[in-house]
């Protein structure tokens, strides 16, 4: 308690993490509201003063085709991260904290796509899709599906050629999360659990899904952040907008108007529009899946 009652130490060691998110994080967050407001026509460059009249790149968020197509996108993608990234990493959490032998090698397995670049999987993902007619275009013809190569970039097919790396990737994150509250279950539960006979699909339903309730609001939480910020990967297999301008997301589009088109003041709109949709995305989610804390 005399630790927390003198002030002097807290201070020195809270005040550079203090000036850090200043400098990094709040500054640049405020310096891009102002931006939104203004006029800059390139990156680096002064403002020329406030647009006239000053809400004209909200005004433009409203009408310009792309960013709706970015958010349609973006919308897709958010759904998707929801149902399969999180439901496959919870399907495989449960399984490995079944096993007894290995366990720990599905874990290194699993979560092993996170520490790789994401320029690196964007350039796998594309040799995968595209070289030489794609792997999976002659795993296909192989088995007899498709007797010419699939173009996985064009309009019909693009979403897929988009979304399933980006699954894949993130599936490991959300499955080291839920292990571990699965771990934080008492196994004393499930032992009372078999005696009542609850065992298998029940014991998963009755006992453990409830009590991994706040473990999975936090993975939804952040599923639906993290799908409005999803950048890297993309960039890297698409570029600007490919195919027929039809495969931007919010951040992609974001960094398009900013660093290739210098519409530095649209782009920081973008990203305040980035913002608010987590805030209140991240808002409703946890209204929705409210954490009860009798758990």
């Amino acid at each position: 308690m005399s630790l927390y009652r003198k002030k002097g130490p807290m201070i020195v060691f809270l005040l550079p993490a203090f000036v850090f998110l200043i400098l990094f994080l709040y500054y640049p967050f405020i310096q891009n509201i102002l931006n939104s407001f203004s006029d800059i026509t390139g990156l680096g460059a002064p403002a020329k003063g406030l647009n006239d009249p000053w809400w004209t790149n909200y005004a433009t968020l409203f009408t310009d085709p792309k960013l709706r197509t970015a958010m349609i996108n973006t919308v897709i993608l958010t759904v998707c991260t929801v149902v399969f990234q999180v439901g496959i990493a919870l399907v495989l959490a449960l399984l490995v904290d079944s096993i007894k032998v290995g366990a720990q090698l599905f874990r290194t397995l699993y979560f092993f796509p996170i520490v790789i670049s994401a320029t690196a999987l964007g350039l796998m993902f594309n040799l995968i899709f595209l070289y030489n007619g794609g792997m999976i275009n002659q795993l296909l013809q192989a088995m007899g599906v498709i007797s010419e190569n699939i173009d996985w970039k064009d309009v019909g097919h693009f979403r897929f050629t988009m979304l399933a790396p980006v699954m894949w990737q993130y599936v490991g994150f959300y499955f080291v999360i839920l292990v571990t509250g699965l771990n934080n279950i008492p196994a004393d539960l499930y032992e009372a659990a078999a005696l009542d006979g609850c065992t298998g699909l029940k014991r998963v339903r009755y006992v453990t899904l409830p009590l991994l309730r706040n473990v999975l609001c936090t993975c939804l939480v952040l599923a639906i952040t993290g799908a409005l910020k999803v950048f890297d990967l993309p960039w890297v297999m698409f570029g600007a907008g490919m195919p027929q301008d039809q495969g931007w997301l919010t951040g992609t589009y974001m960094y398009d108007q900013t660093f290739n088109r210098g519409n530095v003041d649209y782009g920081s709109t973008i990203a305040i529009l980035i913002v608010v949709l987590g805030v209140v995305l991240s808002n409703v989610a946890n209204r929705v899946f409210k954490p009860r804390n009798d758990l």
